[in-house]
């Protein structure tokens, strides 16, 4: 399953390099599947769940980023200078503050838990 995730992920950002707005949109949904089964069959392993997680919400930033600009409204003003491309910053944050929970916090404190499968 983790081998079709990458193709998926592939299409979707050959999308959109290429401006092919219905392959890149396409991606999108099995992409984000495959990440949320894969994130959901290691939730017993913190380690594989955490990373799972970071990039599910890293998948999930890329999207709407290119989302946004095929729908031409990534340079559209929200506050101040912020535009809505920025607001992919979101989730990728999310993803970052997943990651130092695991490695600052959980896995220091866990130090004998297996890190994988």
């Amino acid at each position: 399953m983790e081998n079709l995730h990458i193709v998926f992920w592939l299409l979707k950002d050959i999308g959109w390099c290429l401006i092919w707005k219905s392959l890149g949109i396409t991606m999108i949904f099995p992409t984000l599947i495959i990440a949320i089964v894969i994130a959901y069959r290691t939730r017993q392993f913190m380690a594989e769940l955490c990373h799972n997680l970071a990039i599910l919400v890293w998948i999930t930033a890329n999207s709407y980023w290119m989302v946004s600009e095929f729908l031409h409204f990534d340079a559209n003003i929200v506050t101040g200078t912020v535009t809505y491309k920025h607001l992919a910053l979101i989730p990728f944050v999310s993803g970052v503050l997943i990651l130092a929970y695991y490695y600052c916090w959980y896995r220091p404190r866990h130090p004998d838990e297996p890190e994988t499968m």
